[in-house]
């Protein structure tokens, strides 16, 4: 499991990151979030799960602005973002990559990551740095990013994002059309993200993958939450009833002592 300086913060009683308080997310008539309360804190790999059409999606956009609430609020490092633009909130230091990502077909490799300064914070990551990390990029930097394979374009997407120096990344589905082993590939570069000083907040269908790589979980059905906890505190059984809304799973409970707000 991959572990961050977050764990030992939130054990100590440290301030969180982020704070959303009772989220309230209308599309139309759907209510697709219905009073989503969660804390993230520094270093945290914080994953949110749940079945298609449990409001996962819809969160992770409401928190970088591109959704906005009905009710409730949004705070990043104790500042009141709830009405922010996307742009103010990339500023200052919450960056997506969202869910199929999003690259412009006709455009190399490097002018997509070239989006990702547009609202660039000061920090270690460059489209040097991203070359370096992802060794095969460098060589077909000039390629159609419409070219690439869905995971080499999801590594560009993930690029994207960190050359923008984000101190949260929200990832919308990264494995989402893409083979195990591409996964397994992707997921293997968070603790270099982490060792940059990044939080991680993830969107994932995969409940096995998240619960490898989370620090924390956070269970969405029919936008409420159903279930939240460390890893180590829930089990097969516990998991199962809040992501299909069995019997035995009760709205908002927490596993452990580390469960939340």
């Amino acid at each position: 499991m991959v572990t961050g300086p977050g764990n030992s913060q939130r054990l100590e009683g440290g301030s969180p990151l982020l704070e959303v308080s009772e989220l309230v997310v209308h599309h139309g008539q759907l209510r697709a979030l219905d009073g989503v309360s969660l804390r993230v804190f520094p270093g945290e790999v914080y994953a949110i799960i749940g079945a298609n059409g449990a409001g996962k999606s819809t969160l992770l956009r409401t928190i970088s602005g591109l959704h906005r609430p009905s009710a409730g609020s949004v705070l990043f490092d104790g500042q009141d973002m709830t009405r922010l633009r996307p742009e103010r909130r990339a500023t200052a230091g919450i960056v997506m990559v969202p869910e199929g990502r999003r690259l412009f077909g006709s455009l190399s490799v490097e002018e997509n990551l070239q989006v990702g300064t547009a609202y660039a914070r000061q920090g270690p990551w460059t489209i040097e740095q991203v070359y370096e990390m992802f060794g095969w990029m460098r060589e077909r930097r000039g390629q159609r990013a419409a070219q690439l394979s869905g995971g080499e374009q999801q590594a560009v997407a993930i690029g994207r994002a960190l050359v923008a120096n984000p101190r949260m990344l929200l990832l919308d589905e990264l494995s989402l059309g893409l083979a195990p082993v591409v996964v397994q590939r992707i997921y293997g570069m968070l603790p270099q993200i982490l060792a940059t000083g990044l939080t991680v907040l993830l969107v994932e269908q995969d409940v096995s993958q998240a619960l490898r790589v989370a620090s924390h979980i956070h269970c969405l059905l029919e936008g409420k939450t159903t279930l939240e906890g460390r890893p180590a505190d829930v089990t097969a059984d516990l998991v199962e009833a809040a992501y299909f809304g069995l019997a035995g799973a009760t709205p908002g409970s927490r596993a452990g002592e580390g469960g939340g707000p």
